[in-house]
């Protein structure tokens, strides 16, 4: 296989920024006409025409208008984070050190689409029925950088039951933030882990 010259590397990069800059532009549209007129009267087609893009190149983006919503970005970067932690702290740790290193460099214009994205996934019952339906892989995600930080086999009953323990604060803290919009999601997902971490004393 041959290697990318010093002249292919930035017309790379260049490339990679367009691609992603083009699927926040579809995004940050769609969630505005969500908001505007609703999740289910917007179609794919509105969305496309807001981004200036067409619908084919939408659904190079983005499977179904669905996925818009429930496609989640941070992943890749939270498993990074997390692999980069001090090796001497606890997985919980590494976890919650994870999540601020990746959303202390988010803007408050992508904090706020991010609010606006989970509140959605949570009102429409559509979307809450795909997301729920992705959990399974999340929580076998959450198995595998935690075993491999740990030492352990990701289908150990003991790095299976942390990992839906981790999943199961979560939920809860963006359960809390669709009852309370005043509520700072990230903040209390902090919270939420530190407790976990604490041995969930009551």
């Amino acid at each position: 296989m041959s290697s990318l010259s010093g002249d292919d590397q930035p017309a790379v990069g260049l490339r990679e920024r367009k691609k992603a800059k083009t699927k926040a532009a579809i995004r940050e549209h769609a969630l505005r006409l969500f908001h505007e007129q609703g999740y289910q009267a917007t179609t794919v087609e509105q969305i496309a025409e807001a981004a200036e893009v067409s619908p084919s190149t939408f659904f190079r983006y983005f499977p179904s208008k669905e996925d818009v919503v429930l496609q989640d970005d941070y992943d890749p970067l939270l498993v990074a984070a997390f692999r980069d932690q001090p090796a001497e702290l606890s997985p919980v740790a590494a976890l919650r050190g994870a999540m601020r290193e990746v959303f202390a460099g988010l803007s408050a214009e992508q904090m706020e689409l991010e609010r606006e994205r989970q509140a959605l996934v949570l009102s429409e019952p559509d979307l809450r029925a795909g997301a729920l339906d992705g959990l399974g892989a999340t929580i076998q995600l959450v198995a595998e950088v935690v075993a491999e930080r740990v030492g352990r086999r990701q289908d150990e009953l003991p790095v299976q039951t942390f990992a839906g323990a981790v999943l199961g604060v979560l939920l809860a803290c963006l359960f809390a933030a669709a009852e309370d919009p005043t509520v700072d999601i990230f903040t209390r997902i902090d919270e939420g882990l530190a407790h976990l971490e604490a041995g969930l004393p009551l």
